[in-house]
């Protein structure tokens, strides 16, 4: 009988692969199997070794390649056979990745694994576009929620989310821009607040879309933005004008990276 493998869920990070950690490209290194989701970059993804197994199984609105009891599945199986399975996610594993169910399943049925965080898309995406999400006297704090969740979720708390001192950062919640935008406005956020749509943060495909609470629906309708998108409400957003310093077409810090 093989001994069981072990199971690695990495945080592939935000879409630069310079962002990705040290620990995640060493267990790429050493993969049999790779199953990775629809964000990765095929940089980060090639690290493997030529011969592993690449299996792709990313999630899209309304249409999942694999669905996640399969994802469950597939991480078992190989592990039971032997293999070094690396479930390779964006961003981080535990950020909204269901990389905790994942875990669960792996300890459930006797199966080592390592977490692997990585730089999720709500911090570096913002800060690509020079948006510092808390900033001293601007920000106190964030709140880092998806667009379906607070949509549709009873509990959501809309009067925190709409406190002027606190940075909003909305993953997956531009099909649902204009809700969000009413229930801010609804619980009292000043239409002034200024808002970011950050498309494809950190990649060369990076564009932002600036505009206010009271404006930026029709903003995103008139660019004909689409997703991915990572949305910021606060007034950290004007910080951009000052402190935006990555260039997307790669000449920005191109020496330093990795």
């Amino acid at each position: 009988m093989n001994p069981r493998g072990r199971v690695f869920l990495v945080g592939a990070g935000p879409g630069d692969p310079g962002l990705l950690t040290l620990r995640g490209k060493q267990c790429l290194e050493r993969a049999d199997v790779v199953l990775y989701d629809r964000l990765v970059s095929s940089a980060v993804l090639n690290l493997s070794p030529p011969n592993a197994e690449k299996l792709y199984v990313g999630k899209e609105r309304e249409n999942h390649a694999v669905r996640q009891d399969e994802i469950n599945e597939l991480m078992v199986e190989r592990a039971l056979a032997g293999q070094t399975v690396v479930r390779l996610k964006g961003g981080d594993p535990f950020v909204f990745g269901r990389g905790g169910e994942e875990a669960e399943v792996l300890r459930r049925q006797g199966i080592e694994f390592e977490v692997v965080p990585g730089v999720s898309s709500a911090i570096a995406a913002p800060a690509y576009a020079g948006i510092p999400i808390t900033y001293r006297e601007v920000a106190t704090g964030f709140h880092v929620v998806t667009g379906h969740e607070c949509v549709a979720s009873p509990k959501t708390p809309w009067p925190l989310f709409a406190a002027q001192t606190q940075t909003l950062v909305i993953l997956m919640g531009l099909s649902h821009l204009t809700e969000i935008v009413g229930n801010l406005l609804q619980y009292g956020r000043s239409p002034k607040t200024p808002v970011a749509l950050i498309r494809w943060g950190t990649t060369a495909r990076q564009e932002t879309v600036f505009g206010t609470l009271a404006d930026i629906v029709g903003a995103a309708q008139e660019t004909g933005i689409e997703p991915p998108v990572v949305i910021v409400v606060g007034e950290v957003v004007h910080k951009a004008q000052d402190l935006a310093w990555f260039s997307p077409d790669g000449a920005s810090l191109a020496s330093m990276r990795v």
